[in-house]
């Protein structure tokens, strides 16, 4: 016999700021609030509201906030970086309110999902997936509640090291008032992401996205950037809610490699969001399964703490699973197809580099 499906109810803002200080032991990420769903209507997503669940005995389980996303061939609903458990999150548990959540969008008038994603602890049936992977697995923490000389020494000897020579380089760190914010990213700091997207190989965001994240978030946001000799070099956006803080977005030069700029900058944002209360601060993601390109800004965040933390991995919920499967097999049979010329591609190139090294040595064709 199954159990009972959850009730589920839109939240108002008062309403979910009424469960938040009821709960002030929950991490509430900042994705999973009123705010970050300002954020996404301002950039023209379909937000869907944030929902609380409950059981019949009226206990509540988990909240939800979800956006609806256009995508060819597909449309779905995700929860970013949620949902958020006020209950314990057991295999059961989770399974009920993944059907409560299926049934909930398969009834919904205004949109017609494919599927619904979000982050589950266990693998189980109605979960599948996903078509595509949504969000890092694994995360390094950084303990703030430490003295800040406590703090210093927790760090391996690389990144003290790397700190003090960052010093010896001249590099500065300036806290960019919020005033400038908008001005400093477009003329200095968005043309450094361009730069660390193409060398570390990932596709940044339109400048756009990131100046609405700093117009509709500036509350929970902070800008360092660090500079030798009135040049940007590295740059970094924090964001924070409810004592938890998050090392969000972030850029460097090839110059500031070699000045370790990102080591004293990354240092001075741990000092002011400890001042300003913070207890943890998260990397975001590393190297995991399914994200082995994470393995280069693991090595650097390994250098500030041993604390990993395990994120659920986020899997699609089918609402079509005929139709989902189809579209599944469609989207894997495109990816191998690009992965096998950009194969082919590369060893094009590195026999043509090869051909020209000979010829460029007298070696013949």
């Amino acid at each position: 016999m199954s159990a009972e499906p959850l009730t589920y109810t839109l939240l108002d803002d008062d309403g979910f700021e009424a469960i938040a200080a009821a709960h002030p032991e929950v991490r509430i990420p900042i994705e999973q609030t009123p705010a970050w769903v300002l954020f996404e209507q301002a950039l023209g997503r379909a937000a869907l509201g944030i929902w609380a669940y409950t059981d019949s005995s009226g206990v509540l389980i988990a909240t939800a906030s979800f956006v609806q996303v256009r995508r060819r061939l597909r449309e779905s609903v995700v929860v970013v970086n949620g949902p958020v458990w006020f209950a314990e999150r057991t295999p059961a548990a989770e399974r009920v309110l993944m059907e409560t959540v299926r049934d909930q969008f398969d009834d919904h008038r205004s949109v017609d999902p494919l599927y619904v994603r979000m982050q589950v602890a266990t693998p189980q049936f109605p979960a599948t997936g996903p078509i595509e992977h949504g969000w890092y697995e694994r995360e390094i923490v950084v303990d703030l509640a430490m003295s800040e000389a406590e703090l210093l020494k927790s760090f391996r000897p690389n990144a003290r090291n790397s700190i003090r020579r960052a010093q010896r380089n001249g590099v500065e760190v300036r806290h960019i008032p919020r005033t400038e914010w908008n001005s400093v990213f477009v003329a200095e700091l968005f043309p450094i992401m361009r730069e660390t997207a193409e060398r570390d190989g990932f596709q940044s965001f339109d400048s756009s996205y990131y100046e609405t994240l700093l117009n509709v978030l500036g509350d929970h946001l902070r800008m360092l950037v660090a500079y030798r000799d009135g040049e940007p070099l590295s740059w970094l956006i924090t964001t924070e809610y409810r004592g938890y803080s998050v090392y969000y977005f972030a850029g460097s030069t090839h110059q500031a490699r070699r000045l370790f700029a990102p080591y004293l900058l990354l240092w001075e944002a741990f000092r002011v969001l400890r001042e300003a209360g913070n207890t943890a601060c998260g990397l975001t993601g590393i190297v995991s399964e399914n994200y082995p390109e994470l393995a280069n800004v693991t090595t650097f965040k390994r250098n500030f703490s041993r604390d990993v933390v395990v994120v659920p991995t986020t899997y699609d919920i089918p609402l079509r699973r005929r139709r989902y499967a189809i579209v599944a097999g469609v989207l894997r049979a495109r990816r191998s197809a690009a992965a096998a010329a950009g194969s082919a591609r590369q060893r094009g190139m590195s026999a043509l580099k090869q051909l020209q090294e000979r010829r460029g040595s007298g070696g013949g064709p």
